[in-house]
């Protein structure tokens, strides 16, 4: 997952200073040449278009989304009068540079961000409304809605969709075989996971059932929580300011984890995994279902024959964590017109398809999730219809306490999974301490 990197508390204190200033400076209002017109939509008209009339824009990405950022931007450099100058950050420096950006009044006219870090900037003013934009979209109701939902702030919508990242189940089809399991049958429920990674585990020689990353908050959050939501509970209140892990789904996740490390099911290194090589062991082939990220599909080797499927909960269902990054029109850009051009386009039939799709990668549209290029590998068209089934959790507060190593969260992982879960509700009410704080 492209979130397994989270703010330090350094950086979300930045954050917040740099959102003062911001209101300070009253850049809420400065939203574009033509001003912030009655329609809200950032400046200029709310046609769905913008303006295409050779205006150089910049735009600002972090490294985790760098080659469908990069693709985009050159697909559209080449066949538009608007020219975008893409700057490529450090992920771990992302939210500071933004910070000190939104501080100066010195941001880009675009800049995406990782979709859990989205309600920061939203409620700090960083982002262009862009409402009567995307409402205006003939296909806006097609659009991945989880992230949709994530950049809207008080009934307002900031943001779209730029890169989407699902989590999926990835299975090994020939280790399947050789345990005796049906390859064309991927686990759909929490306990059929659980048989068929022992089955795997089994055969031993170096072979594991499965494995996950026991000391990185943001893999269990993108793994972890689809089971939950698969189970029709929820992870977080509407508003992002309460905890339900320590549901009843959710100490089944947490028992079924706890078993696979108690009786070796799981590939070693998964207790010290802090995600930096997580999803390198699976294609090595020695794994047999692990969940993993959808971008991970078209980095497999060629000769490593997998499956794909839903994460399912614990007696069924099926759902994923729709992660990647959302991109806007920064509040202080003087060309919203334009960039918005970029963004209608890069949600476009020939973006989405040509660009973002010829490269395996899921479409930030559901009316699109079968394709010409999707169609010629079923795997593609399984995560491209997971968009539409997917949840992206809001909370104001994420970073601080899923993706900080120090989190709550994290404790409340390890306690669970490497302890003996006694504590859980108890760590609960950490992680919401922390949402409230």
């Amino acid at each position: 997952m492209r979130s397994t990197t989270g703010p330090s508390g350094r950086i979300h204190r930045l954050v917040i200073r740099a959102a003062a200033l911001l209101a300070a400076a009253s850049l809420l209002t400065a939203c574009g040449s033509g001003g912030d017109g009655p329609d809200g939509a950032g400046g200029g008209t709310a046609d769905a278009k913008g303006a295409d009339d050779g205006t150089t824009l910049t735009m600002w990405t972090r490294a985790a989304t760098r080659p469908q950022s990069e693709g985009l931007v050159k697909a559209y450099n080449a066949s538009h009068r608007n020219k975008i100058e893409l700057t490529v950050v450090p992920t771990d420096d992302y939210q500071a540079k933004v910070g000190a950006a939104a501080g100066s009044r010195d941001l880009p006219d675009l800049f995406a961000s990782d979709v859990v870090f989205v309600p920061n900037y939203t409620s700090s003013g960083l982002f262009a409304d862009l409402t009567a934009r995307i409402d205006a979209l003939p296909f806006a109701g097609h659009l991945a809605q989880s992230h949709i939902r994530a950049g809207t702030y008080e009934d307002r919508k900031y943001v779209v969709p730029h890169t989407l990242d699902l989590s999926v189940l990835f299975y090994n089809k020939e280790l399947y075989r050789r345990a005796g399991l049906d390859p064309d049958t991927p686990p759909t429920s929490l306990s059929e996971w659980d048989r068929q990674a022992r089955a795997v585990d089994a055969l031993g020689g170096g072979v594991n059932g499965t494995f996950f990353g026991g000391n990185c908050g943001g893999c269990g959050v993108f793994t972890w929580w689809p089971s939950i939501w698969a189970a029709g509970e929820e992870v977080l209140n509407k508003e992002g300011t309460e905890a339900s892990l320590a549901s009843d789904a959710a100490k089944k996740v947490y028992e079924t984890y706890r078993g696979w490390v108690k009786d070796g099911i799981v590939a070693p290194g998964a207790r010290e995994e802090t995600g930096t090589t997580w999803t390198g062991l699976f294609p090595k082939g020695q794994v047999g279902v692990m969940p993993m990220p959808s971008t991970t599909l078209g980095l497999m080797p060629q000769d490593l024959d997998l499956g794909v499927a839903p994460i399912p909960g614990p007696d069924g269902g099926a759902s994923t964590f729709v992660g990647g990054d959302a991109i806007g029109v920064s509040a202080t850009s003087g060309s919203a017109d334009q960039a918005w051009n970029f963004l209608a386009w890069s949600l476009g039939d020939t973006a989405q398809v040509d660009v973002v799709a010829a490269h395996k990668d899921v479409v930030a549209r559901t009316d699109l999730a079968s394709n010409k290029h999707s169609d010629a590998d079923p795997r593609l068209v399984t995560i491209n219809k997971l968009v539409a089934e997917g949840r992206t959790p809001y909370a104001p507060k994420f970073g601080q306490t899923f993706n900080d190593p120090n989190g709550p969260w994290l404790t409340l992982m390890r306690h669970a999974v490497f302890g003996d879960g006694s504590s859980v509700d108890q760590d609960n009410k950490a992680v919401t301490a922390s949402l409230t704080d």
